[in-house]
Parts: structure tokens; sequence; C-alpha cells
């Protein structure tokens, strides 16, 4: 099946519109669902980002020149184009990454979506005419392109959320270095052909294969990457932006959540089981989205355990290229290990665990990661697996005694990317639209499921306030610039000739 799929056996770097290969170390791309090697990809060198900046820069300031609107029809062919291959970038996803093909066609979709969304930007890059103070004074504010941006995207989502990054960053006039996660090279090598077989301009985009501490320290390091944008581990993140800083550099940080679904005791149960089961093991848990946390009534909460054991039973766990299966492995040996250490953890601290918390070894699964979907109770909100974040498909129920300590459990982590409320009483609605501390609220659903147009990112240790995604994401790759024109012939002081 690898072979089918993909019959590259080392990728290359993409540098100023060609294919570079690399002659330095590499590593292997294995699927996590059965531990085939699928490719190599380049441990590239710091010189090699200081190869793609430096074409970056040339290509840049001829494609700032472009008029927006023909910056856009390159996205509206990028999307076209991955419409037409969409079957093809899906299976190759669920190579890589593992996650169940229904999810892949879903995640291949949200990139088409935001290729027509952003290029419809291309006609708006909206800024703001004011009344000037002065006669015979005109007065307005413009967005202007930042320069080469570099973008350091995660395994998780691997075209999904480069698309959140690059995609406003060229439409807006930039060039951008990217440096995509190495267990999933391979959707950033289908989106640079795509990008190239659109018409984008030699050097726009560049790719750059390697590891974090070598390629992205460079970039970060990088006195001519005016932005950087970054999802991933908030260890990392921190550490991005204390260099960021220092360099008066742009920083655009997302980093994870500890997501929960509240559940009162007036909710459609029905309802609540099916958006915990999507929300906690779609994708694995693997989501920064994902729900790890069950806030639930204390009036309900042994019905909500035993209807969500019912449908943790009927799920099925596999190879994500098998249509019927619903939960794919873990991404690698890491991620397993990472997972199973916080189950000891949740039963040294008194959670009691339900099901799962193990690995599975069953013969039909052969050598991939695969966990069990994990249901711990009688958890409390200051337990370690109720405050960190885990990355795998286990969830904890805390139970609670009414609206306003759920709304206070919700808050009390660290993170503030996702929530969800399941309810049928409206006052309650609107209460926690204002009160839940996230930058995501969803009511009567998951924690899962943002759409493209909407601002994606969180508070507190989600981020630093900026956001992927939407008309917001604009801002992270555009400066505002002030223009004043005065027609009066004369000099004019502003406050000071205000009579």
């Amino acid at each position: 099946m690898a072979e089918a799929l993909m019959d590259v056996k080392k990728l290359s770097n993409y540098i100023g519109g060609k294919w570079v290969e690399y002659q330095g170390e590499v590593t292997q791309v294995k699927n996590p669902a059965n531990g085939e090697v699928i490719t190599e990809v380049p441990l590239s060198s710091a010189e090699t980002v200081n190869e793609a900046v430096e074409t970056a820069k040339r290509a840049q300031k001829e494609w700032a020149l472009t008029p927006a609107p023909q910056r856009a029809e390159v996205l509206y062919e990028v999307g076209n184009l991955m419409k037409e291959r969409k079957e093809r970038l899906s299976q190759l996803l669920t190579l890589e990454n593992g996650k169940v093909i229904e999810e892949a066609r879903g995640e291949v979709q949200e990139g088409i979506d935001m290729a027509f969304y952003m290029a419809g930007e291309g006609r708006r890059l909206f800024g703001q005419t004011t009344p000037a103070e002065l006669n015979n004074k005109f007065a307005m504010s413009v967005r202007a392109p930042i320069g080469v941006v570099g973008i350091i995207t995660p395994w998780n989502f691997p075209i999904a959320i480069a698309t959140w990054k690059s995609f406003p960053a060229i439409v807006a006039g930039n060039a951008v270095v990217w440096k995509p996660a190495t267990e999933t090279p391979i959707m950033a090598y289908e989106l640079a052909k795509i990008f190239e077989e659109a018409g984008l301009p030699k050097g726009v985009i560049n790719v750059v294969f390697g590891s974090g501490s070598t390629v992205g320290d460079a970039m970060v390091h990088h006195d001519d990457l005016r932005v950087i944008s970054f999802t991933g581990s908030n260890d990392t993140g921190r550490n991005i932006a204390a260099e960021c800083g220092r360099q008066l550099k742009k920083v655009s940080l997302e980093m994870g959540g500890k997501n929960a679904v509240i559940v009162m005791d007036d909710a459609d149960l029905d309802l609540a089981v099916e958006g915990i089961i999507w929300s906690a093991f779609g994708t694995s848990g693997q989501r920064c989205t994902a729900c790890s946390r069950v806030i639930v009534h204390e009036d309900v909460k042994e019905t909500l355990e035993e209807r969500l054991l019912v449908e943790m039973e009927k799920l099925t766990i596999g190879d994500g290229l098998d249509e019927s299966n619903k939960v794919g492995p873990i991404i690698n040996e890491a991620g397993m290990e990472k997972i199973k250490k916080y189950i000891e953890i949740g039963k040294e601290e008194g959670a009691k665990l339900l099901a799962g918390g193990k690995e599975l070894t069953d013969a039909g699964l052969g050598n991939g990661y695969y966990f069990a979907p994990t249901l711990f109770t009688d958890a409390t909100s200051d337990m370690r697996i109720a405050q960190e974040e885990i990355f795998g498909p286990v969830v904890s129920l805390i139970p609670v005694e009414n609206f306003e300590e759920a709304i206070e459990v919700n808050n009390g982590v660290t993170y503030g990317l996702s929530s969800s409320i399941f309810t049928r009483d409206v006052q309650r609605v609107f209460q926690a639209q204002r009160d839940l501390d996230t930058g995501i609220v969803y009511v009567n659903a998951g924690t899962t499921g943002a759409e493209i147009h909407l601002p994606f990112g969180g508070t507190k240790g989600t981020g630093n306030g900026h956001r992927d995604s939407g008309v917001q994401a604009l801002d992270v790759f555009t400066e505002w610039k002030a223009v004043y024109v005065d027609y009066s012939g004369k000099l004019q002081r502003a406050q000071i000739d205000v009579e």
C-alpha cells in the first residue's frame, strides 16, 4: 500500500522553485499503523535555512508588488488542485499520520476551504479611511506585508495547519519558509507541488525539512525572518517567544489545550455522549482541541458513565485506511510512552479506571502504535490527569454539584483553547458563553470542529493572543501603515494647528 501511494524514496527540500537534494543526514518516515517505512526525509542544516531565506527575500520583493487580487488567483488555483486531488491527499495523510480516512478527508477539505477563503481576502485586505482633523487632508490605514515569514507546523494536522498559516501570509504579499514536522513531511511535499503547478512564483514558498533543534532553531534566530508562526508544545513555544521577544520579532503561538465538555443535569445525554466520544477519541485524542475532561453534574454522572462505556465498546480500532475503523494509531513510540505514563499517574492519584488504560497488541494490529480508548472517573480538578495535556485517547470524568462549580473547574487549568457545554437552559447557555475562559466555546457540541472563517486559538497557556484562521490570521502576517495625504499646499502641524 505504501509503495502504491508514495513512490519517492527520499524527499528533497523545495527552495526557489526547485527540488534541492540534501546530501546530509536523513530520518525515516514510518506509517504509525504498521511501522512500515514510507520514505526518508532530510535533517537539513542551518545553512539550508539561510539559502531558503535568501531566496525568499528576493522573491518577496516582486511578489509584494503583484496586485493582491492576482496573488489571490494563485490560491484559487491551489484550492482547485487540492479539490481534484482530495482523495489521494487524504490517503497519503492517513499513511503518514495514521488518522482514519474520514478524518483525513475532513482535514484536506479544511485546506481547500482555506484556499478559497483566503483567496477572497485578495479582493479585501481592508484598511480604513477616516476623517482628518485638518482641512484639505486625507487619512487612511492600509495593510502592508512584513517580508519573509517562517512557519513551523506539527504532525497532527500536517496540511490544515499549514494552510492556516501559509495562505494568509501569501495572499498578503509575504514569502514563506516552512518547516513541517519530520513525522509527516509528505503533505508538505504534495502541497509544494501544488503551489508549483498553480503558478506561484519561484521562491515565494520554500520547504526545509529537518529537526526543530536545527532547522526550527535556525529559523527563529534568523534576522530576516520577521514573523514566526508556530504550533506545537508549550515548552518549545515559550522558548520561541523568548527569543523572538529579544529580536522584537512578531511571533504567533498555538500550543495546546486541556479541553472540557460540561454536562449539566438537564443535558440531552445521548447527544452529550456522542459529542464526548467524537471529541475524546477522534484522531485518537491527538488534537489540541480534543476533549480530555468531562465535567459532569453529579445527578447524571452514573448514567453518563454507563452510556459512555457502551459506546466505547463499539469503537473499531485499526489502520486508518480501512473505512470501517473509527480510531487509528498513536503517532509513534514516544507518544505511546507519554500516554502510558499518564495512565499510571491517574491510578496513583486515585482516579478510577473504568475502561482502557493499555496498549493494544492484538495480532490483527500488526506493529502499529495503538492505545485503547480510556475512561477515568471520580477524578478531581487538581489531579495531573485533569491539568496536563496527555495527547491521547484518555478522558477523565470530574463530578460537580452545580453550574457555577462546573465553570470554575473548566477555567481552573493553565490552558484556554476549547470548551463545551451540554444544557437545555438558555440562561446557562449565555452565561457559559460569557464565563468560559477559552478561545472557542461550543454549545451542545463537542470540543472539536472549528471552521476556517472564524479565528482559531485560545487564552492563557494556549497561545500569545494571535489567531490562526479567519480574517484575524491576516494580523499575524501584515503590519498596519497609517497614510496621510495633505493637499492644502501648506504645512499643517496636526494638533498644533487645530483651532
